[in-house]
Parts: structure tokens; C-alpha cells; sequence
């Protein structure tokens, strides 16, 4: 029997990271105006706390790549081929690459995602809806200092 391969959360999110070309929001804003389809992954709870982003398709990310795959039976109907331009978004802009990171193993070679998520898109005054301002914290996670360096505090998604 072999031993098992143990990396830590942040190996596995500097190996996603490291193959996206990740966008500011601005970029994403710029990609989203050329035809990107944004896709916000956050759970409803999180995004009535939050806010929202009118022109971002929600796709709660336990169904992401059933939703995405221009495969599947369960395809939305912008997903249409795997040259597709997926902008991801979630809170802070964590679990938002490991999905894109997912999107590009199933072919859709486009996907990425937005560095800071939600509460940078708010912060940089993009479209968005609903409690934006300051975002309300997430009492469920802890902060903690981001090793891999795209911010200042523990996930949210």
C-alpha cells in the first residue's frame, strides 16, 4: 500500500491559481461587456447578505460543472461549447479558482475567476445590488493571514 499524497488547502489553491489568468474586477467587468458569461457560485445566504451582481448568472457551485459542461444534460443554455469565456465570482475570491480551476479540467479552457470576488467588484463601485456596502462579515469563518497572498482573510467562498 502507498502512502497517500497530503498537501494542504493552500497547495491545492496555488496549484488552481496557477493555471488562471485571474481578472481584477475591472478586467471582469471589461470580459462580462465582450460577452463573458459571469457566474456568481455564492450561496444564497451569502449573497442576501452581500449583495448581488445583476448581470452575473447564479450557479450555486455543488451543481457548477453539471450546469456548465456543454455535455450535459443539465447545461444551462448559455453553455454552449467549451470556448466559452466563464468569469467565476464568490466572496473573496477563494473557492471562486478552485471552481474555475474545475471548469478548465472539464475542457472549458476559458474559465477564470475574480481576484477578491464580490467584496472587490463592490469595492472597485462595479454593478451590484442589494447590502453591498463594507459587505457584512461572515461570523462562520475566521480571519487568518492568506499565505498564498490574494488577501487579507480566511475564505468565504
Amino acid at each position: 500500500m502507498s502512502a497517500l499524497r497530503r498537501r494542504t488547502i493552500d497547495d491545492v489553491l496555488a496549484q488552481a491559481r496557477a493555471g488562471l489568468r485571474r481578472l481584477s474586477p475591472r478586467d471582469a467587468w471589461d470580459a462580462v461587456l465582450d460577452g463573458a458569461l459571469l457566474v456568481d457560485i455564492r450561496p444564497a445566504a451569502q449573497r442576501a447578505a452581500e449583495g448581488e451582481v445583476p448581470q452575473a448568472v447564479v450557479i450555486e457551485r455543488n451543481v457548477l460543472e453539471w450546469r456548465l459542461d456543454p455535455t450535459s444534460d443539465h447545461r444551462i443554455p448559455a453553455a454552449t461549447g467549451y470556448d466559452l469565456q466563464v468569469v467565476v465570482l464568490c466572496s473573496e475570491g477563494y473557492t471562486s479558482s478552485l471552481a474555475a480551476a474545475a471548469l478548465a479540467d472539464l475542457g472549458l479552457h476559458r474559465a477564470t475567476d475574480v481576484v477578491g470576488g464580490f467584496h472587490a467588484w463592490a469595492a472597485a463601485g462595479l454593478p451590484a445590488t442589494g447590502p453591498v456596502p463594507g459587505t457584512r462579515p461572515d461570523p462562520v469563518h475566521a480571519t487568518r493571514p492568506d499565505p498564498v497572498g490574494a488577501g487579507s482573510h480566511a475564505p468565504r467562498g
